[in-house]
Parts: structure tokens; C-alpha cells; sequence
């Protein structure tokens, strides 16, 4: 009998342990509690009180991808209920995936009406009398969604608590926005990108090579869980050595330093038929036309390579806001590319 006991029980928790090595390190290593998150502090507080009065009111969460906007609500909703109660107490939306009014008439309302399920006694959790709804994503809701979901929140509020996540709070309705608490999430600093990726490599015995942590931070821009979804593919590349800054600028897509600075110096010769031909070369390579922008946009900013004027800054900020514009509504990639090069290459020969 002990022999099957001690079989069933290895067997268990080897498949846990299986589970456990197959997990995103996104998910595996997401804050558990409030006091996880990092850099966010004002939300922190907030929330910190809101968990000792269980006094919550609707929620508005905006700011950059990877900043920690979906691990704070999911971190509160398991100080509130517990392990056990979150799953019954909590819907979690993404609203990108179904834009329309029918989000809100289906799934948000039935939920909102539902009865709230029993607290299961475990006196550690607070168990406020509210469920939560979580909406991820809700910029993307169309205007008539967001106008159904202002009215669904009106007519709940004494049972549901709605959290509302997204990138660009411009484009939620006001009517919305009044009813929340609002707390911008911001980029994660490089001093807390970097602890939270060195442990994850101690943890994960992960090796990274010289100046390849610089190479991860610039790739993520502030983004935590792009930065570790770069080291965990990087450490399926590398299992027996240390990973290395190209395979981080090959996963992000980044255009290596040394070809930025041989662009540089033809955009400084402004020769035409050089800038056709080094435009040529980086569309063939498959490096994003928005991805250039961005990196472009660096070297002016920081003017450490170019030795340029504040009006040469400006106006050359000025020809990258308006081809990123462009490309974003379609325009073609190696016309767009092309033209700012060109047009760079002119200001700096000014």
C-alpha cells in the first residue's frame, strides 16, 4: 500500500514539476502580492489601503505594455478572496479580442448579475462583498461599448467592481473615466529591469554575455514582460553557453549598433545614391520601418553621434513623428524610410 502512496504521490509531483519547466517565465514569475510590484507606487498605496478598509472603488489603469497593469488587479483580486474565491469572484476580459457592444451585453452583464459565490471562511482574506471584472485592452472598445459598459457599471456598482486597463486613456469615453480612480503606470526604470531579470537568471541558472543585460534593456524599453519573454527564448537558444547581444538584437529585431553607425556616416555624406543603397539594404534585411524610426529617434535625442543644433533635433523629430504617422495607416515601408533618410541627410549637410 505505502509503495503505490509514494508512487502516486512522485508521480504528482513530477507532472508538477513538468508543468512548472513549460510555464512563460511571464507568468511563472508575475507578482504574487501588491508589495511585488515594482516601481508603481502610488497605485501601490492605494490599493494597499483600499485592501485593509475593503473599500475599492472602480479602477482605471493606463500606461505602456509590460508596466505591471494586469499583475496589480490580479495580485489585489488574490489578497481579496484567496486562492480558492478569486476564480469565482473574478472576470477577466480582453477587450481587443471582441471589441463590440456584445462584450458588454453578454459576458460583462451576465456576470454582473450573477450571485456572488460564498466566502469559504478562511478569515486571512478579506472577502469583500463585490466581485471584480477586469478589462484588459479597453482602448480598443468601440465608442458604443464603452457607452453600454458606462451604463453597466452604473446599474452594479453595489456588487461589481470594474477595473478598466489600457495604453492610451485618450481613448476612453469621460463618462468613464469620471467614474474611476485613475493611476498611471510607468516605464519600468533600468535599475529595476535589471534586479528583476538577475533573479530570474539565478533562478532559471541563466548565463548572459558581456553587454548583453544593456542589449535586453534597450530591446524591452521599459517593458518587463517583453524583456523576459527575450531572455526565456534567448535561453532556449543558448542551454549550454551565455546568451549573446546579437541573439537579443536578432529576437527584438533591432538593427545592430554598427550598422546604425555606418548609416549615420552616409546620411553625414548626404550622397543620394549611398542613401538608396543603404535603405535598400536594411528593407531587404527585413529590419521594421518602425523599428528604424524608433532607433533613429534615439541617436537624435541623445545627439552623442551627431553633433546637431536643437533646431536640427527638432526638425529632424518633427520628419520621424510624421513618417511613423504614415506608416502606421499604411504607408509603403521603403518610400517612407527612404524619404526621411534623404531628408535627415540634408539637415545634417546644412
Amino acid at each position: 500500500m505505502n509503495f503505490f502512496q509514494n508512487y502516486s504521490s512522485a508521480t504528482a509531483q513530477s507532472k508538477t514539476d513538468a508543468k512548472a519547466q513549460i510555464k512563460p517565465w511571464v507568468e511563472k514569475y508575475r507578482p504574487k502580492t501588491i508589495d511585488d510590484i515594482s516601481s508603481q507606487e502610488q497605485a501601490v498605496a492605494v490599493l494597499k489601503k483600499a485592501l485593509q478598509s475593503n473599500n475599492l472603488p472602480h479602477l482605471l489603469f493606463y500606461g505602456p505594455p509590460g508596466t505591471g497593469k494586469t499583475s496589480t488587479i490580479l495580485a489585489l483580486a488574490q489578497e481579496l478572496y484567496g486562492p480558492k474565491l478569486a476564480k469565482s469572484r473574478t472576470l477577466e476580459l480582453n477587450a481587443s479580442d471582441e471589441r463590440g457592444i456584445n462584450i458588454v451585453r453578454e459576458k460583462i452583464k451576465n456576470f454582473s448579475r450573477s450571485t456572488l459565490s460564498a466566502s469559504d471562511g478562511d478569515s486571512k482574506y478579506p472577502s469583500p462583498p463585490y466581485k471584480i471584472i477586469i478589462l484588459d485592452e479597453a482602448d480598443s472598445m468601440t465608442k458604443d461599448a464603452q457607452s453600454a459598459l458606462r451604463r453597466t457599471m452604473e446599474a452594479y456598482s453595489k456588487t461589481t467592481r470594474f477595473c478598466i486597463i489600457c495604453n492610451y486613456v485618450s481613448r476612453i469615453i469621460e463618462p468613464i473615466t469620471s467614474r474611476c480612480a485613475k493611476f498611471r503606470f510607468k516605464p519600468l526604470p533600468t535599475e529595476n529591469l535589471t534586479s528583476r531579470i538577475e533573479m530570474i537568471c539565478d533562478k532559471e541558472n541563466v548565463q548572459l554575455a558581456n553587454g548583453a543585460m544593456n542589449a535586453l534593456i534597450k530591446a524591452s524599453n521599459g517593458d518587463l514582460r517583453k524583456a523576459i519573454t527575450f531572455l526565456q527564448s534567448g535561453a532556449n537558444l543558448h542551454k549550454n553557453d551565455s546568451i549573446t547581444v546579437g541573439t537579443i538584437n536578432e529576437m527584438a529585431g533591432r538593427i545592430p549598433d554598427e550598422t546604425m553607425e555606418k548609416l549615420i556616416k552616409v546620411l553625414e555624406s548626404g550622397n543620394t545614391d549611398d542613401i538608396e543603397q543603404v535603405t535598400q539594404d536594411l528593407m531587404n534585411t527585413g529590419y521594421s520601418g518602425e523599428l528604424l524610426l524608433s532607433q533613429l529617434h534615439d541617436v537624435v535625442t541623445k545627439n552623442e553621434t551627431l553633433n546637431l543644433t536643437t533646431f536640427q533635433q527638432s526638425k529632424i523629430s518633427q520628419i520621424l513623428g510624421t513618417a511613423d504617422f504614415r506608416l502606421i495607416h499604411g504607408a509603403d515601408e521603403h518610400v517612407q524610410v527612404f524619404n526621411v533618410l534623404l531628408q535627415i541627410g540634408l539637415i545634417i549637410s546644412e
